[in-house]
């Protein structure tokens, strides 16, 4: 049996008639998208994971309810919303405050990559799934109470009705809208200002070269020339440590008074995570003779200025596909 196609719908009677393995055929080609899909709504990656195996797990079990109305895809896309509002039901209440998500894990791009493209002729739905995915909106989704959450990633990254929205969500389409309006409003007041509206804006020569002169600030290290090119209310975090420093002056007092100016015997990597510029940074370790992974520093530029500042922990190389170790004397960094 051929796998479905985005917009095809899979006979009734053969959903339910399939055995395992082709229905682990079918619904592959969708696997990746569900993934980028429950990331939005968890803000983890470990998590969206889990999500997606309870959405293929029960989808399986559930495969004869597929009446045939929608689309496989769309119908993988209910049970996968579901499982997400299970998994947050079960979360603990919300600690996000001041714009902390302290289960926050990056996005790699190269499995971002793997998403279906969004045609030459769709400028829009390029924007929007580029920006619905960098940290800055992941952040401010997990704000919203779940119910909300998921109105306004099925309607505002996704596009669905609200009458298919309100039936996934067991209200009425006035619920819905008005669930989505105070989505949308409490997305407003964690969003950073320039990003209230789509811009599609691509990476161009002056952020590539602001991102080299960063990264070559940071192997010195020169804090000073840092400072230069971080914005006067640059945002930094370090999840899943507490802590959020807003503003340029605190940023810079926080990493001298953490030992940031003395450290030697760095070596980058550049990289990508969440469609945003990223610095994966080593450090010399004599008993290993090599630079081991240290922190993967993500950026958020805009306005020719480094806005945001994310910090992730060396557990998350691997996931990134970033090499383990980087081999090589200290001199060669």
């Amino acid at each position: 049996m051929m796998a479905a196609t985005r917009t095809e719908r899979v006979d009734v009677g053969s959903l339910s008639e399939v055995g395992e393995a082709e229905f682990a055929e079918l619904v592959e080609p969708h696997r990746r998208e569900l993934h980028v899909h429950s990331y939005r709504m968890l803000g983890s990656f470990e998590d969206a994971e889990d999500a997606v195996q309870e959405t293929l797990l029960r989808a399986w079990r559930r495969r004869e309810t597929y009446a045939g109305r929608a689309t496989l895809r769309a119908w993988l896309y209910r049970i996968a919303t579901n499982a997400c509002l299970d998994l947050l039901a079960k979360r603990r209440p919300d600690p996000a405050t001041g714009g902390e998500v302290l289960w926050l894990q990056p996005y790699p791009d190269r499995l971002l990559d793997e998403l279906p493209a969004a045609g030459a002729d769709e400028p829009e739905a390029k924007a929007v799934a580029r920006e619905t995915i960098e940290l800055a909106y992941v952040v401010a989704v997990q704000h919203l109470a779940p119910r909300p959450r998921a109105a306004l990633i099925l309607r505002d990254v996704l596009g669905w009705p609200a009458r298919d929205v309100a039936e996934l969500l067991g209200d009425s389409v006035n619920s819905v809208n008005s669930a989505l309006q105070r989505a949308r409003a409490g997305m407003r007041e964690h969003l950073p200002a320039e990003r209230q509206e789509w811009t599609g804006a691509e990476d161009d020569v002056d952020n590539r070269e602001l991102v080299r002169r960063f990264t070559d600030a940071s192997v010195v290290p020169d804090l000073d020339t840092i400072a230069t090119l971080l914005r006067d209310d640059v945002r930094y975090s370090m999840p899943p440590w507490e802590g959020l420093l807003v503003g340029r002056d605190a940023v810079v007092a926080d990493w001298t008074a953490n030992g940031y100016p003395e450290m030697t015997g760095l070596r980058t990597v550049p990289t990508s995570v969440n469609r945003q510029p990223a610095i994966a940074c080593y450090q010399w370790r004599e008993q290993e003779q090599a630079h081991l992974p240290l922190t993967i520093d993500v950026l958020r530029i805009s306005g020719g200025a480094v806005t945001e500042v994310t910090i992730f922990g060396a557990e998350q190389f691997e996931r990134l596909g970033l090499p383990a170790r980087l081999e090589g004397s200290e001199a060669d960094r």
